[in-house]
């Protein structure tokens, strides 16, 4: 299993960064691929970026360009840089843990954290 706490959400011009982090805990984690979803209220759950065991990345429209995620195995935490941020990525952001190797599609994750807001005012 898999235990996640995400941290560093808060409020950020646009325009402005912001760096997420995803604390780990359980023996899992190391052979677990990692994302980060995103999510508003009465919208669905967002796929933003995606990174596996070895650090292969896949990233969703919304981030390209403009996230990059990474992880460090050691540690255990995985971590999502944003910058040049706009309004429109204002939602909660969720850490997300899968034993699939490179999915975006959530329905394949097994394990979430509690979420992290990030607001972007204008």
């Amino acid at each position: 299993q898999v235990q996640l706490v995400e941290s560093g959400g808060g409020l950020v011009q646009a325009g402005g960064s912001l760096r997420l982090s995803c604390a780990a805990s359980g023996r899992s984690f190391t052979s677990a691929a990692m994302a980060w979803f995103r999510q508003t209220p009465g919208k669905e759950r967002e796929f933003v970026v995606g990174i596996g065991r070895t650090g292969g990345t896949w990233y969703g429209e919304s981030a390209k360009g403009r996230f990059s995620i990474s992880r460090d195995n050691a540690k255990m935490m995985v971590y999502l840089e944003m910058s040049s941020l706009k309004p429109e990525d204002t939602a909660t952001y969720y850490c997300a843990a899968s034993r699939y190797p490179s999915s975006s599609d959530e329905q394949h994750y097994d394990y979430w954290g509690p979420g992290t807001q990030v607001t972007v005012s204008s």
